[in-house]
């Protein structure tokens, strides 16, 4: 006898399976099935497909015609910080841009402060809320960095208040280490560059992924090469904030070093978007980000795909260029400014966001843990289409529910 059964599913979404992300025309290919149940045995998928009478349940959950997906993955968030930065909405209003306001001590030197600042327990405390909200928006794996310590001491804490939330919450987590996330003021880069590489054997026992910032005015495409090499040599995989504002070639450094992800990509060469097709690197596009900051030119996704690359979609929550928990609304963004299909969609916020943060999610195939979402819509189109609102009813993390929507009593 199972333990729990899903009956009465409208439509069921199950991406596929693979050994490497999806790439190109398979971003676009998506199974659904109409008229499904999924059956649970303890943690685990036993059977997710067209409704049959072959088994039997002791706990039924009636979907009432709503559709069920895997549980989402995040592979982008910087969730784990101190402070907020509200006051700079006037200045990005006026047409301030980022560099400046890092060089005015805003930015990210404003959230170092306040992270250095906050005590373990304030930081858990505050990214708790956060990870709450991801959770009810359908979320049940998570990628956390750390970047905003630019110190030894304070870039473990973060390290260490990641490795706490994976803990307490139902959720998988990947943790990364991005001690390059800026240069503190009045230091010399390379110096800094140094004490950083310096660290990664402290930070071995916390992180899976080591993670740089590659833009003007911050690590340049040498000096990020020559960190990933450092990390690579001591084991780690590598990832990489790159061609975020000017097009310098990370995307390019990605692929060479072998990068399980290249993120942001908004400026990324043509050069760099075709050789994505010959990697497994996963680009990781973060539309909302471009979208906060008011931006017109979002990245290239359909120039990407159609070339043969791979794609995923994050928030990038962070306290001053994304401030965001809901996945479901960049989900919105990359239909409307990306021009993706919503199966290439799905597929971004499944499959292949879990292969950009190596977590084996995003599928409903026998044997599978059973983290999945029964979502109050029609259909799969309809959760980009109708944007900006939370449409998981119930989110189901290891065979439990562990959120249920409320409804209206009148």
């Amino acid at each position: 006898m199972n333990d729990l059964m899903i009956k009465n599913i409208k439509s069921l979404i199950l991406p596929k399976k693979t050994e490497g992300p999806l790439k190109g025309k398979e971003m676009d290919e998506l199974e659904i099935i109409d008229d499904a149940v999924v059956v649970i045995n303890g943690k685990k998928i036993v059977y997710a497909g067209k409704d049959t009478s072959d088994f039997q349940a002791k706990e039924f959950i009636d979907a009432q015609g709503m559709i069920v997906s895997p549980a989402l993955v995040e592979p982008h968030t910087h969730v784990v910080h101190g402070g907020s930065r509200e006051h700079e909405m006037s200045l990005k209003r006026q047409g301030v841009d980022y560099l400046t306001i890092l060089e005015q001590g805003g930015g990210i030197l404003n959230t170092v402060e306040r992270t250095r600042e906050a005590t373990a327990d304030d930081l858990f405390n505050k990214a708790a809320k956060n990870i709450t909200r991801m959770i009810q928006h359908g979320v049940l794996a998570v990628e956390s960095k750390s970047g905003y310590g630019l110190d030894k001491e304070t870039e473990l804490k973060q390290l260490e208040v990641s490795k706490r939330l994976e803990a307490v919450f139902p959720i998988e987590m990947r943790h990364t280490f991005l001690g390059p996330h800026a240069v503190p003021k009045g230091r010399d880069s390379e110096e800094f560059l140094d004490e950083m590489i310096a660290l990664l054997d402290d930070v071995k026992v916390l992180a899976d992924f080591a993670d740089i910032f590659t833009e003007t005015g911050v690590f340049s495409v040498e000096q990020s090469r020559k960190y990933m090499e450092a990390a690579r040599e001591k084991g780690f995989r590598v990832k990489i904030h790159a061609d975020e504002i000017d097009p310098l070639g990370g995307l390019e450094l990605a692929i060479e070093q072998d990068a399980i992800s290249a993120d942001h990509l908004v400026a990324a060469s043509e050069a760099g978007k075709k050789q994505l097709a010959d990697s497994n690197t996963v680009a990781v596009l973060l539309p909302g980000t471009t979208f906060y900051l008011g931006k017109n030119e979002f990245a290239d996704a359909r120039g990407m795909i159609d070339q043969g690359g791979a794609v995923a979609l994050a928030t990038d929550y962070n306290p001053g260029s994304c401030v965001t928990d809901n996945l479901q609304m960049i989900m919105a963004i990359a239909a409307l400014k990306l021009k993706m299909t919503p199966n290439e969609i799905w597929n971004a916020v499944t499959v292949n966001a879990a292969q950009a943060i190596d977590v084996d999610r995003g599928t409903l195939d026998e044997g599978d843990d059973a983290n999945l979402v029964i979502w109050d819509a029609p259909n799969h189109e309809y959760i980009p289409y109708h944007y900006g609102v939370n449409h998981a009813h119930t989110v189901i993390a290891n065979g439990q529910v562990i959120f249920e929507r409320p409804g209206l009593k009148l």
